[in-house]
C-alpha cells in the first residue's frame, strides 16, 4: 500500500475529465506543465477523450511516455498515451508543494491526497495522482520543470483500460502497484479469495476491453516464519533475468522477493523466493533501481511502524546490491534469507540505509545519479531532488 500524502484544498474537485474541463483559472503558464499528445503505438482499440478515472493507487510509465495508472476501484489499469517524450528538463525543487498543485487546480491546500509520484525518465516531468476528500474524485496532476502544475488534460490522450480477472464468485479488491516490463505490463493486488495475493501480467500492446493473465502468490514472510497467500505486494519493480520477466516485490514486514512470471500459464500459482529481509515493523512505499559505482541497487522507501526508529524519521529507504537476489545457492533463501542487520547503517552484506530518504512520503528515480523525493517538512510537503549514493 502506497502512503497517503494529505494535502488541504478548499475547493470541490470532480472526476479527472471535469477537472480538466473546468480549471479555468489555470494560466496559460501553468497550463504549459501538461505534455502534449503522442501516437497510441502501444495501445490497441485506444479510445481518446471521456477518460474518468474512478480512483487512481499508483503511476508509472512505460515506453515513449506511457503512463500507468493502477485504478483499485474499478479493478483495473489504464494506459494514456501522454507523448511526454523529452527532451529531459530536471525539476527543480518546490518548497511547499501543496500550495503549488493545489494553485494549478485554482484552489487552495486542503484535503487532497498525494497517492503516489512519477518522474517520467524521457522529460524528468513529475507526475502525481491525486484523490480528493471526502468525494475521492481522481485526477493525475503534472509538475513541469519550470514547477508549474496542471491537470493532466485526458480529453487529448489516447487511452485504453483493461479490468483485471477475477472470478465467478471472486472479484479484485485491490490494485496495489503497476510498472512496465519489456513485453507486458505487471499490475499487484489482491482479490477476495484464500489465496488473496494476485499478480496480473497484461500484453503489450495494452488492449482497451483487454483482459490480463492472474497468478495466485505465496510468500514466505521471514519474520513471519511461514509462508503466506494473502498479503499483497506493496511495491515491486520488473527485472529481466535470462530473457524471462521477475517480479521483484516487497512485503510489509518487509522480506524482499522474486516471481519467475515470464513462463506461467494464467490460474497459476507461483512461489515467491525470499531473498533479503529489512526487519519487521516496516511497511514498503516505493521501489526503483538504478546503477552506479560498478553496481545495481534495488531501492526500498518504507514507513516503520514499530520503535525503534532507525534514524530522525519514521520514513527511511535502503538500497539492497542486487547481487543479493541472485543468491548462488538456495540455503540462502526463504527460511534463510539474508537479514538486514539492524545495528548497522552500512550493513557489509550489501543493504545500506540511504540517507536522503529519511522523510520521504513518495520518491521515484530520476537518473542513476538523482532522484525525485517528496519530503515531510514539519507537516509541510517539499518536491527535491536529490543525489543517489
Amino acid at each position: 500500500m502506497k502512503t497517503q500524502t494529505v494535502l488541504r484544498a478548499s475547493a470541490a474537485i470532480a472526476t479527472l475529465a471535469v477537472i480538466t474541463a473546468g480549471v479555468s483559472r489555470i494560466s496559460s503558464q501553468q497550463a504549459q506543465a501538461a505534455p502534449s499528445p503522442g501516437h497510441a503505438s502501444h495501445l490497441k482499440n485506444a479510445q481518446t477523450g471521456g477518460l474518468k478515472l474512478a480512483s487512481v493507487s499508483s503511476l508509472s510509465f512505460g515506453p515513449a511516455g506511457l503512463l500507468l495508472v493502477a485504478e483499485p476501484g474499478s479493478g483495473s489499469v489504464v494506459g494514456i498515451e501522454t507523448g511526454d517524450t523529452g527532451p529531459m528538463k530536471k525539476p527543480k525543487p518546490i518548497a511547499d508543494i501543496g500550495t503549488v498543485v493545489a494553485a494549478g487546480l485554482g484552489t487552495t491546500a486542503e484535503n487532497i491526497t498525494i497517492k503516489d509520484m512519477a518522474v517520467n525518465p524521457e522529460s524528468g516531468r513529475v507526475y502525481l495522482a491525486v484523490m480528493r476528500k471526502p468525494d475521492n474524485a481522481a485526477a493525475v496532476i503534472t509538475i513541469g520543470a519550470d514547477g508549474k502544475a496542471g491537470a493532466l488534460d485526458t480529453a487529448k490522450f489516447a487511452w485504453a483500460r483493461v479490468t483485471l480477472p477475477g472470478g465467478t464468485t471472486t472479484k479484485v479488491t485491490n490494485v496495489t502497484d503497476v510498472a512496465c516490463a519489456s513485453d507486458r505490463v505487471i499490475a499487484a493486488g489482491s482479490c477476495n479469495e484464500e489465496f488473496a495475493s494476485k499478480i496480473f501480467s497484461i500484453p503489450m500492446p495494452l488492449e482497451h476491453g483487454g483482459t490480463a493473465s492472474v497468478f495466485s502468490a505465496e510468500t514466505y514472510h521471514v519474520s513471519h516464519k511461514k509462508w503466506e497467500t494473502r498479503a499483497p505486494i506493496s511495491s515491486f519493480v520488473c527485472e529481466a533475468e535470462d530473457g524471462k520477466t521477475n517480479v521483484v516485490g516487497a512485503f510489509a514486514c518487509t522480506p524482499i522477493a522474486k516471481f519467475p512470471v515470464g513462463d506461467l500459464q494464467s490460474g497459476a500459482q507461483v512461489k515467491g523466493v525470499s531473498m533479503v529481509e529489512l526487519g519487521s515493523g516496516n511497511r514498503p512505499i516505493d521501489m526503483f533501481m538504478y546503477s552506479k559505482g560498478g553496481k545495481r541497487w534495488l531501492v526500498t522507501q518504507t514507513q516503520r511502524f514499530h520503535q525503534p526508529l532507525f534514524g530522525p524519521s519514521n520514513l527511511w529507504g535502503a538500497r539492497v546490491d542486487m547481487a543479493l537476489l541472485n543468491p548462488s545457492s538456495p540455503d540462502k533463501t526463504n527460511e534463510k534469507a539474508v537479514h538486514r542487520d539492524v545495528k548497522q547503517a552500512k550493513d557489509p552484506q550489501g543493504i545500506e540505509v540511504v540517507d536522503v530518504l529519511f522523510g520521504a512520503v513518495q520518491a521515484d528515480k530520476l537518473s542513476d545519479e538523482e532522484a525525485v523525493v517528496i519530503r515531510d517538512n514539519g507537516g509541510k510537503l517539499a518536491m527535491e531532488l536529490v543525489a543517489l549514493p
